[in-house]
């Protein structure tokens, strides 16, 4: 059983203004932060039993995809690449049922807060039965998303996704697509239940996604925002975006731009937006994204999983950029790796060390956690408070192991450093979200009835082949 904290006592906790010692956090009912205290004695709360380092959001998911993790790796008698991939995806998601799919994302959000995740941006474009019909009640699927949620004890952004057409111009979607498809009225319905649902837990909040500009008119992407807006004021936004060189090819053959020139030219893309993938960007469309103050959502894992190419960050960040990072198929299921392979990228790239030093600082590790922090909390419409810990945030925090050999002796940044770039996965110790502990010395405090039903469902998915 979860237990909920009215606060804790850091000896060690990074702050907006960086790290500090002896600082009494103190939490509300709803899970939000009150107050944080300087220079405080421990009294009554509850001692951190390692340094503090706030939760990061993840800020890209398909939580069905966790369930077929791996099984995409064996070559083709043609050339694999992201196109055959989703050939893969669309025969698995067709055996998947309304149990399976929560108990698989119940699996995957529990994998998620042991890994330092603690709170998602779900990407949710799963809404129909496997012959395509809506449910009786429409928002099922995504009920089961926020079920999931509530199990594993994170936080959610739920973004159900337009997806109307297989290709640019408003082409019929196919029969593999079936399960996706909305119209914007229907959509909209699913995000007007979801806003209800969800409460007023700290680290709850609903959005929209746009799948991709292959996937929506520009008159469906335009009354789909506007409806939004009348929804819920504000929220989310977020798109696939240039993820292939295919789909910039198709996109200009469309319209004669490329996606990301497109939507910056057509749309007033500001900070509600995370631009997911946006692999593929000419200088010019580089400054744009930086300068319209939109998130970069980056998903290192799978992009290299899937061959998409490396996102120019570099030049983003150089222009003031700000980003976040997501595991999107779940390949990975790691904060810390994300960050890793979005460095070793750029250093395969350029053949030289310590590339995206972000700030000030001289920490490589250090810097871009803060930054995937702010990023990822601004693309979950969170209050950001620019890496650190405040007050008005959710209370999401990870206790970081200081007995894990490779953290040992290890202080402020270089302890991020470590945990970042030398640590083995097991460098979590405890998590709490949104107040409530959810991970407890390294393991989850549901996960065995979590494990158990997960094991259930894909028991059954493998039947049903």
């Amino acid at each position: 059983m979860m237990e909920s904290k009215s606060g804790l006592f850091c000896d060690r906790v990074l702050l907006p203004d960086g790290w500090a010692a002896n600082v009494a956090l103190r939490f509300d009912g709803r899970g939000t932060l009150t107050a944080v205290e300087r220079d405080a004695e421990a009294g009554d709360l509850p001692r951190a039993s390692g340094p503090v380092i706030p939760g990061m959001p993840n800020l890209h998911s398909h939580a069905f995809q966790r369930a077929m993790a791996g099984l995409a790796e064996r070559a083709g008698p043609s050339e694999d690449s992201f196109w055959t991939w989703r050939e893969a995806m669309y025969g698995f998601v067709r055996r998947l049922t309304p149990e399976a799919a929560e108990a698989v994302a119940a699996l995957l959000y529990m994998e998620m807060a042991k890994q330092g995740y603690t709170a998602v941006a779900e990407f949710h474009y799963l809404h129909h039965d496997r012959d395509g019909r809506p449910y009786a009640d429409r928002a099922e699927m995504s009920r089961r998303v926020l079920a999931a949620a509530d199990t594993a004890g994170i936080g959610l952004t739920h973004l159900p996704v337009l997806y109307a057409h297989s290709g640019f111009g408003g082409k019929p979607p196919s029969d593999g697509q079936k399960r996706f498809i909305n119209d914007v009225d229907g959509l909209l319905s699913i995000v007007a239940a979801m806003r209800d649902a969800m409460g007023d837990a700290a680290g709850r909040r609903v959005g929209l996604a746009l799948h991709s500009l292959r996937a929506v008119t520009p008159e469906e992407m335009r009354d789909a925002l506007a409806g939004l807006e009348s929804i819920a004021p504000g929220a989310p936004i977020h798109i696939h975006i240039a993820e292939q060189t295919g789909e910039v090819d198709d996109c200009v053959a469309w319209s004669g731009k490329r996606p990301v020139e497109w939507l910056l030219d057509n749309t007033a893309v500001g900070p509600r937006w995370c631009l997911v993938h946006a692999t593929h960007l000419t200088p010019e469309e580089t400054d744009r994204l930086a300068e319209s103050g939109a998130i970069a959502g980056l998903c290192p894992t799978t992009e290299a999983n899937l061959g998409d190419g490396l996102f120019p960050a570099g030049p983003f960040l150089a222009k003031g950029g700000r980003f976040g990072v997501g595991s999107d198929s779940h390949i990975s299921v790691s904060a810390a790796e994300e960050l890793r392979v979005l460095e070793y990228g750029q250093r395969l790239v350029q053949r030289r060390r310590n590339v995206l030093r972000v700030g000030e600082g001289s920490s490589i590790g250090g810097g871009l956690y803060r930054a995937a922090v702010a990023g990822g909390a601004q693309a979950l419409g969170q209050p950001v408070a620019g890496g650190g810990i405040r007050v008005g945030q959710p209370a999401d925090l990870v206790v970081l192991d200081a007995d894990n050999p490779k953290l040992l002796s290890r202080d402020e940044d270089s302890l991020l450093d470590a945990y970042v770039f030398a640590s083995d996965g097991h460098a979590v110790r405890d998590v709490v979200a949104a107040g409530r502990t959810v991970v407890r010395d390294g393991r989850h405090v549901r996960e065995d009835a979590i494990v158990a039903a997960y094991r259930r469902a894909i028991t059954g998915l493998r039947q049903d082949t």
